[in-house]
């Protein structure tokens, strides 16, 4: 894959990624942070914010670890301006990420999302679950070994 790709994950993907490093999500999240530009909103930032500040993950990490999953996430994302609302998601709270994937010209957007994923193509960006990104990911790597 090209390091030029450029890549919205959305909240759930990445509560899942934190929660289960080795899990579909987790090797997922880790592969497009690898292999391109992850890109937010300040919208997006402050969802994924908002769910980890969440009382009912303490079970499983510290409120100390998602804030630091947090911090890293958003020194690695390049912020996308949003100048205009998009409405176009069954679900108006996914809106958001089609904007910051129009917005900031991604190439794809990685989630889990059956209310995004309908949608794709989306424009000219590609949604895909995180299986089929790393499903893709692989084809691309055996490619260029062939080359």
């Amino acid at each position: 894959m090209s390091s030029a790709l450029r890549i919205v994950v959305d909240t759930n993907v990445l509560v899942s990624a934190l929660l289960a490093a080795a899990s579909v999500p987790g090797r997922a999240v880790m592969r497009a942070a690898d292999s391109g530009q992850l890109l937010a909103s300040a919208a997006t930032l402050a969802e994924i914010d908002e769910v980890l500040r969440r009382p009912r993950f303490a079970r499983f990490l510290s409120l100390e670890s998602r804030l630091e999953f947090l911090k890293r996430y958003r020194d690695s994302v390049r912020l996308v301006l949003v100048p205009a609302p998009i409405h176009i998601c069954r679900d108006p709270s996914d809106d958001k990420f089609l904007e910051v994937a129009v917005y900031g010209k991604a190439d794809l957007i990685v989630t889990g999302d059956a209310d995004l994923l309908t949608l794709n193509p989306y424009q000219s960006v590609q949604i895909v679950t995180p299986q089929t990104f790393l499903a893709s990911a692989a084809r691309s790597l055996i490619e260029g070994d062939a080359k």
